[in-house]
């Protein structure tokens, strides 16, 4: 009796004509390491690297999808192996420096079994096999390079990663957690590459999930939106009402009957059902993302000009938690009595602070206020200027701080001139839990945006409103 496996296609797809492949020829050098090729990764590999009549790829970007656990990365080994051997620059990134780190191994063994002999140190005069390879081993930063100069650099990925570098194809491995900010920095790194192409491979992503990349490159291929780009998924396209359906474990796993046995899959099912119709499902969960602050909420504030001011202004800096930037804002006391903030400027965190300290040695401020990573060093900069030390707030004050935001807003005690970068901050956010008695801060809800902007503002206004007002004394005869 035939042994049943899963779906051999994908259950969705945008592939691109061409009129020649590559992907046989990466089989079968994969094959030499007495692994064996699925049908589904043949023909995925086939439409991956398909040839324009120039010779160039006909997708110079492909993103894919599969349920966890059916072989996906082994598609990367025969394209990174293909690649080696026809002299291409690679970088393979992973969200984890373990997963990174597996890939190289992965790689070093297909091509031991494949007959590739590992070299030590290089020797004066060598004359190295044609089939080997040299690797660095230290951990982070692995590379495998062959004789022929076809070398490949597994790294885990950052906002500044990459930049300076240029490779002919770059591996998006667990691509469900690639930023926006992450793709600003590795984005132009197969510019100058003649055949460039990047490939992106992962799940769907789950409640926990950072990126956003992934999920718009799928939206925008299946509705139409993209150029050279193909895509393919396995998945169902509906959350299922029975999770032990094995027609869609079949259907929606290519490896069932070959890696994969049905006794795995149910072994994998608990309570939480969700997480298993999204990683052995493949089902793209829609997240509903929504700010706690409302756009329209955040304009009822604006005001068309400046208002009258009074007292001293009080400054807030806030060092970004996620993205390297820090912002600085002030606030100052209106005389209808409300707090008009706005932000001063945000910049890199490695602009240094000369802006800031420029600013505070001019300004006549009441207080200023600094929290995050480098407060302490801004701090100690300070009191060399000879300027007032800042308050370093604690995780109370914190709290307080953003609860006090809410309430100003919902009082109509706060005002601002709608500054762009502000408005984008504050009707982009989420809250966040602090501490442990149901406090609460903010966190983007989109990967470009920068919270520290609102931030700063709240230090700031919460300064404003603790400085009390000194009283005109009135004498009278």
């Amino acid at each position: 009796m035939a042994v049943r496996i899963g779906r051999q296609t994908p259950t969705q797809a945008v592939i691109l004509p061409y009129r020649l492949s590559k992907g046989r020829e990466a089989v079968k050098l994969y094959e030499q390491s007495g692994r064996k090729a699925q049908p589904w990764q043949v023909a995925l590999l086939k439409d991956m690297m398909g040839l324009t009549a120039d010779q160039l790829w006909t997708h110079t970007k492909f993103g894919y999808s599969l349920p966890r656990r059916n072989g996906k990365n082994e598609v990367v080994v025969m394209r990174e192996f293909w690649g080696l051997v026809h002299g291409e620059q690679i970088c393979h990134t992973a969200h984890r420096t373990t997963t990174s780190h597996a890939a190289w191994e992965r790689l070093c063994k297909v091509l031991g079994e494949a007959g590739y002999e590992e070299l030590g140190r290089k020797t004066k005069n060598e004359i190295p096999p044609a089939k080997s390879f040299r690797t660095c081993k230290r951990h982070g930063l692995e590379t495998v390079e062959l004789t022929n100069g076809g070398r490949i650099s597994f790294r885990t990925r950052t906002e500044s990663g990459g930049l300076g570098e240029g490779y002919d194809l770059l591996i998006i491995d667990e691509a469900q957690e690639y930023t926006q900010a992450q793709e600003s920095a590795l984005i132009y790194t197969v510019s100058d590459s003649k055949n460039p192409q990047t490939i992106l491979c992962g799940t769907p992503p789950t409640t926990v999930s950072a990126g956003t990349v992934f999920v718009d490159m799928r939206n925008d291929a299946l509705a139409g939106r993209t150029e050279d780009v193909g895509w393919a998924e396995w998945g169902v396209t509906e959350e299922p009402k029975d999770v032990r359906d094995v027609e869609l474990w079949y259907e929606t796993n290519p490896s069932l009957g070959s890696i994969l046995t049905e006794r795995k899959i149910r072994g994998e099912i608990r309570g939480d059902t969700l997480d298993f119709v999204i990683q052995r499902l493949g089902y793209w969960y829609t997240y509903t993302l929504s700010s706690a602050i409302t756009k329209a909420e955040w304009e009822a504030m604006a005001v068309p000009e400046l208002p009258e001011l009074k007292g001293k202004l009080c400054v807030g800096i806030k060092y970004a938690k996620k993205l390297p930037n820090v912002s600085m804002a002030i606030a100052v006391r209106t005389w209808d009595d409300r707090i008009f903030a706005e932000v001063v400027d945000c910049r890199p965190v490695r602009d240094g602070d000369s802006w800031i300290l420029s600013f505070l040695s001019k300004a006549d401020a009441a207080q200023v206020v600094a929290d995050g990573a480098a407060a302490q060093h801004l701090a100690d900069e300070m009191r060399q200027m000879g300027l007032n030390a800042p308050l370093l707030p604690k995780v109370a004050d914190v709290i307080e701080a953003n609860a006090l935001l809410e309430q100003m807003m919902s009082d109509g005690k706060l005002c601002h001139k709608n500054q762009a970068s502000l408005t984008d901050s504050a009707s982009n956010c989420e809250h966040r839990p602090i501490g442990t008695a149901g406090g609460f801060g903010y966190q983007s809800i989109r990967d470009e945006i920068d919270v520290s902007l609102l931030e700063s503002v709240i230090l700031a206004a919460w300064s404003c409103s603790k400085q009390s007002e000194r009283r005109r004394q009135r004498v009278s005869y």
